[in-house]
């Protein structure tokens, strides 16, 4: 068991207000561009730093120190590696896409820059800061197993950190390789589905006919789910809605595949974040807690204290909205 101290913080994605709020209220102490923390304690931030809010450089600065100075660790979040990819040149494409992409004449494309467009604004496309930034998120981890706890974007799998922490997947300045980016990105790898475990979690496809509309308008025919959920038996019943009206999910068993997925947690908790939660701050269950609970729009940004327990509780939490 790890004698360590964690404050686990969930997605910030340049929210500066809230973040700094946060810190004072964790007993934080501001020390020019960056926070040092209580005594014996540390931050984990579980990605998606980045992306939508008004401060994005601010907080990516003031957490890099934070991290450089020993006093953070983060992981990679769904938009950092988004980031990644938005740059990195697609080998397969013949037209000079990118490994995200966003140059073609498609509603995909024109999404894909909507969704980064704040980023790209605030940092400024193509400028040696973007560039930098691009190459710091290409060093940060995918996942964090620190003994008493483990923290991973999205979720946490055995197997699929097993197949992402070899040392091949990584340079000699660790940052994922070139030939890892284009990989995990390649139709029906296992690289590509441990990547996307981690970073986006599990999905799974609706029905013909059937859509959710994300808080950005956009249609999905596949749905987030709460994997962890091991006793479900019904498809709602993991279901991750937009808003949380589940009605909109067909009323299936879960069988198959996805039955197969919901496993009984067994070890250290599982921290995540990523899901866009709303209403009360809680646990999932006593072994997993979600972080995200939309701090990007209206609601709070969350952090659980973490003291060595085996089993999570309401308690441990720590919101602040502003």
């Amino acid at each position: 068991m790890s004698k360590a101290s964690y404050d686990v913080i969930g997605d910030i994605h340049g929210r500066f207000d809230k973040f700094e709020a946060l810190m004072r209220t964790l007993g934080y102490r501001a020390s020019g561009d960056t926070f040092i923390p209580p005594a014996g304690r540390q931050a984990i931030f579980v990605g998606d730093l980045i992306d939508r809010g008004p401060e994005q450089v601010r907080l990516l600065k003031t957490v890099r120190r934070m991290i450089d100075a020993g006093h953070a660790q983060a992981v990679m979040g769904n938009h950092e590696f988004n980031a990644i990819a938005f740059v990195h040149p697609d080998p397969g494409s013949p037209n000079g896409e990118f490994l995200r992409a966003n140059r073609s004449e498609t509603p995909k494309s024109a999404q894909n820059r909507r969704q980064h467009a704040a980023f790209l604004t605030q940092v400024g496309e193509g400028s040696a800061a973007h560039k930098e930034w691009v190459e710091w998120f290409r060093t940060l981890p995918l996942h964090l197993d620190l003994g008493g706890i483990r923290v991973a974007h999205a979720w946490w799998d055995a197997e699929s950190v097993a197949l992402l922490e070899a040392p091949v997947h990584r340079d000699a300045q660790g940052r994922l390789t070139d030939a890892f980016l284009v990989e995990s990105h390649r139709k029906k790898t296992a690289l590509k589905r441990a990547r996307k475990i981690l970073t986006t979690g599990y999905e799974h496809k609706l029905p013909a006919g059937s859509f959710i509309t994300d808080k950005e308008g956009n249609k999905h025919d596949n749905v987030r789910l709460r994997i962890w959920k091991h006793d479900a038996e019904r498809l709602r019943d993991i279901a991750i809605v937009p808003g949380g009206d589940s009605s909109i999910v067909p009323d299936l068993p879960v069988d198959g595949a996805l039955k197969a997925n919901l496993k009984p947690i067994e070890g250290a908790p599982i921290f995540t974040g990523h899901y866009w939660f709303s209403g009360d701050v809680i646990v999932e269950s006593s072994k997993v807690a979600v972080l995200d609970w939309s701090a990007a729009h209206k609601g709070p940004l969350v952090a659980y204290r973490w003291d060595g327990e085996e089993h999570l509780s309401d308690d441990k939490f720590v919101a602040v909205n502003i």
